[in-house]
């Protein structure tokens, strides 16, 4: 059976501003929001967050990427247009479309499906309408005045992935040994910075299918709690041997629950992603 790797992570919180407006000029830049119950709750797309790890990817392994993002130019680069998942990391994991017509204008289109799935990152607090109000340097006009929405918050999302889907499963290595360094998730990063790293983390080895961690976490007061992933644990739902978790969640009630389950807790992130990759068969079944 093929192993898959599960991962829900949650960020710091802190006053983020992972919008995309029209442009670093734009005089209106609106946070996207899903409705949950009665309350509205910021979201950030996958497409943003694949995007930060294709980053860490181009700045750590640039000769085993085929796109790379030229920041000065504002364009991106590649070095094989027709793409290539055996060669390049980025169209492996993240797959690729060249839609296209052939001399007879019949479909010759190729793609690759991306082996890695990423949720939308999901707020845990809900947005109250927080508003910044900005205007441009110089001489003032009634068009120099811009607001952009802000919400104080942590963002929650969870990735998939089976290794055996890979052309190279040992990348799969890659991908976790990138959690911990994602940087730049979303847009207006010219006026914002906000991490987008794990400051807890659940990570799942297993031979089922079904992720079952998917938004484990909740606020908790000033903290945050996984009463629900506790659950699971307990009625045997998940096996506590394919769980690994860690971060701040290790020295709260809900980490010392888990431990005394059985789960492997461990107040370091970085220890657990090693520990993570220690776990990983490199079996292709594909």
């Amino acid at each position: 059976m093929s192993q898959h790797i599960f991962v829900t992570v949650v960020t710091p919180t802190a006053v983020a501003a992972n919008n995309r407006g029209e442009g670093d000029g734009s005089t209106l830049s609106t946070l996207q929001k899903i409705t949950r119950g009665n309350d509205q709750y910021t979201t950030v797309s996958a497409d943003a967050i694949r995007w930060g790890y294709r980053e860490r990817l181009q700045n750590y392994q640039p000769e085993n990427v085929n796109r790379t993002f030229d920041p000065e130019a504002d364009k991106y680069n590649f070095k094989d247009e027709k793409y290539n998942a055996e060669t390049y990391i980025d169209d492996d994991l993240f797959g690729f479309m060249d839609a296209k017509k052939d001399k007879d204008n019949k479909d010759a289109t190729t793609k690759r499906r991306g082996a890695l799935e990423v949720s939308r990152a999901i707020s845990l607090d809900p947005y109250w309408g927080d508003i910044v109000f900005g205007s441009k340097g110089g001489k003032k006009d009634n068009k120099s005045i811009h607001n952009t929405e802000v919400h104080c918050t942590a963002y929650q999302y969870t990735m998939a992935l089976t290794p055996s889907s890979l052309k190279d499963p040992e990348r799969a290595k890659f991908l976790l040994e990138a959690i911990p360094a994602i940087k730049h998730v979303g847009g207006n990063h010219a006026r914002f910075l906000y991490e987008f790293r794990p400051e807890s983390i659940v990570i799942r080895v297993t031979e089922d299918p079904s992720p079952w961690i998917l938004g484990c976490f909740e606020r908790v007061g000033e903290s945050v709690g996984c009463s629900r992933l506790v659950r699971l644990v307990e009625v045997k739902d998940v096996p506590a041997s394919e769980l690994i978790v860690a971060g701040e969640i290790a020295d709260t009630p809900y980490g010392k629950q888990l431990k005394s389950l059985g789960v492997e807790v461990k107040r370091g992130i970085k220890e657990a992603i090693i520990a993570a990759k220690g776990m990983l068969k490199m079996e292709v079944t594909a």
